[in-house]
């Protein structure tokens, strides 16, 4: 008896570990020049960059940003346009940056 609820116990702890883990996502997004510098810090992943990631992430329903980064050119497939035909007026042109979050 013990035995079969300790094993039911993990089981339940496991499916739960799981798919707390499981529920994130990650957001590409243009990272266009504000006047305050929040650009900068999510592309360099500066501490001061976390509230507007949180921010980001919260106005999706989510709970945390685990993660913020600048994207390299390279690493997107297909999503931006390479021939030059998108617009962009700021020093921060063809720039993106990765947030990822957390439920």
């Amino acid at each position: 008896m013990r035995l079969s609820s300790a094993l039911l116990a993990c089981g339940l702890l496991v499916a739960a570990l799981s798919t707390a883990s499981a529920d994130s996502r990650v957001f590409i997004v243009a990272n266009q020049a504000d006047g305050y510098g929040v650009d900068e810090c999510l592309a360099q992943g500066h501490k001061c960059g976390a509230h507007a990631a949180r921010s980001f992430c919260q106005s999706r329903e989510f709970a945390q940003a685990s993660a913020y980064r600048r994207v390299e050119p390279d690493e997107l497939t297909a999503t931006v346009p390479a021939d030059g035909s998108e617009r962009c007026t700021g020093p921060s042109c063809g720039e993106y940056v990765a947030i990822t979050c957390q439920r």
